[in-house]
């Protein structure tokens, strides 16, 4: 009678808890996580005001580790639902409090958002609890008293140096708070110069990739550009002085852009008036050869030049000449 009957097979687990197996409905069957678990609450998972999104989203967001990165970026690239369902589901959870995000700036001048989730909005934060401290011991039986001698006075304290003077602080580089200078502009924006200063921009990211402009820089640049045409720049001398000896990386190829255009802005072309010979009544003294050596120069009435009158042997000459 006192051996088990170790052929009996054991009971199974009951599938619901709370005693009989509802005839219709979802049934539990439940196991006790050990490790890798997250508390949910029922106000959270069957709140009546939020998508099953923000639910889900709650949900994640709980399980996640301290410092964990929840940007909607990030999260989109996670989850199959894309970053406009995500930031609806964020303001969701922000405007039920299980959410709060703010913009804070770092020591580095950084700003960053800064995001805090609540498992059970509006509870009070649970103080942290204290380890009871031991009890103490009994106190030892303080020691015979000994008489001590009597101190001696102490030394006075050693002057102390004069302070150094402190080096006067540099400030550190700010940017520059000038505006740029203005971009050039033609003196007519004709149609045909507009079309070809558009599509010399736009044909930027052909040569190089880094010079991918969007409509709105092209617009902005095409003024400065068609300038250039107008001073009958040819457009491979624009293209090579805009794209040659970039930086790397290149962070912000429209502001580069600007800079080179105004600031290496070729000057126009001498017209037919500053070509052409002096105006009537200057005196323009004409070119002589000079009758000993040949060399050209600059009198009224030929002869001798400079040289050849100042040298001794060639006076010599020309006396016995003449």
């Amino acid at each position: 009678m006192g051996t088990p009957q170790i052929t009996a097979p054991q009971c199974a687990p009951s599938p619901a808890s709370g005693g009989a197996t509802p005839s219709s409905g979802v049934i539990h069957i439940n196991f006790r996580h050990a490790a890798g678990f997250t508390v949910i609450g029922n106000h959270l998972a069957q709140h009546r005001g939020l998508s099953l999104t923000a639910i889900g989203l709650a949900a994640h967001i709980q399980s996640l580790p301290a410092g964990a990165k929840i940007g909607i970026k990030h999260l989109a690239e996670r989850f199959p639902e894309g970053e406009t369902r995500i930031a609806a589901a964020l303001r969701e959870l922000e405007a039920a409090g299980y959410l709060h995000r703010s913009r804070i700036r770092l020591a580095d001048g950084r700003i960053v958002t800064r995001t805090i989730s609540y498992n059970q909005p509006g509870a009070a934060p649970q103080p942290r609890t204290v380890p009871s401290e031991p009890a103490p011991l009994p106190t030892p039986p303080p020691p015979p008293r000994v008489t001590a001698p009597e101190p001696r006075p102490a030394p006075p304290p050693a002057p102390m140096p004069p302070p150094q003077p402190q080096p006067a602080l540099v400030p550190a580089p700010t940017a520059r708070t000038s505006p740029p200078p203005p971009l050039p502009q033609p003196q007519e924006l004709a149609p045909e110069l507009q079309r070809v200063a558009t599509a010399l921009l736009a044909d930027l990211r052909r040569h190089t990739p880094q010079l991918t402009l969007s409509e709105h820089d092209i617009h902005t640049l095409t003024p400065g550009v068609a300038t250039w045409l107008e001073r009958d720049a040819h457009p491979d001398t624009i293209r090579h002085t805009l794209t040659t000896n970039l930086p790397v990386p290149l962070k912000h190829p429209a502001k580069l852009l600007r800079h080179r255009i105004t600031t290496l802005l070729p000057p126009p072309l001498p017209g037919a008036q500053d070509l052409a010979p002096a105006r009537p009544g200057v005196v323009v003294i004409p070119l002589q050869n000079c009758d000993h050596c040949d060399r050209a120069f600059r009198s009224r009435h030929p002869g001798h030049c400079r040289d050849c009158r100042d040298c001794r042997d060639c006076r010599t000459e020309l006396h016995t000449a003449a």
